[in-house]
């Protein structure tokens, strides 16, 4: 019986994750990205995304991804994951650390013909934030205070 499209979307993902973040292997972007592909900062194609690949793997050379969560129906996959690495080379506008980082991100990436054509990503900025010194840990709220107690009953 032939693999269903959501399938062999869900398995082009596994392979994005697994080969070109962790691995390092850009060669498999042509195979996986659409041309027609705009990423959020405008970055188009396969080059586009190897850009962006590109600049995780200079900051944190040891980066890798763990996928907690694999969904795909029709033409989109969902997915939840978290990734550690050493901040050993400038991210963006923030200079290495060389603090082991942890962090966690959602995506749900749209599928043409067997590639990706858009991606919605939300990953927890805030943490990174934290975590690079560039907000200090001490003004992030914590979880909201538990409500008081109901009181008991007096015993009778």
């Amino acid at each position: 019986m032939p693999d269903s499209t959501h399938d062999q979307n869900r398995r082009s993902i596994e392979r994005l994750f697994e080969n070109c973040f962790n691995r390092g292997d850009l060669a498999v972007l042509d195979a996986l990205i659409s041309p027609e592909y705009v990423g959020a900062l405008g970055d188009k194609g396969p080059a586009g995304f190897r850009g962006v690949v590109l600049g995780l793997k200079t900051a944190f050379p040891d980066i890798h991804y763990t996928l907690d969560d694999v969904v795909a129906e029709g033409e989109k996959v969902a997915v939840r994951w978290h990734w550690t690495g050493t901040h050993e080379g400038p991210f963006r506008t923030y200079p290495p650390t060389g603090k082991t980082m942890t962090n966690t991100g959602t995506g749900i990436f749209r599928f043409r013909d067997g590639k990706i054509v858009a991606a919605t990503l939300e990953t927890d900025r805030l943490g990174f934030l934290v975590q690079v010194g560039a907000v200090p840990a001490d003004v992030v709220p914590g979880p909201p205070p538990a409500p008081p107690a109901a009181p008991r009953p007096a015993a009778r």
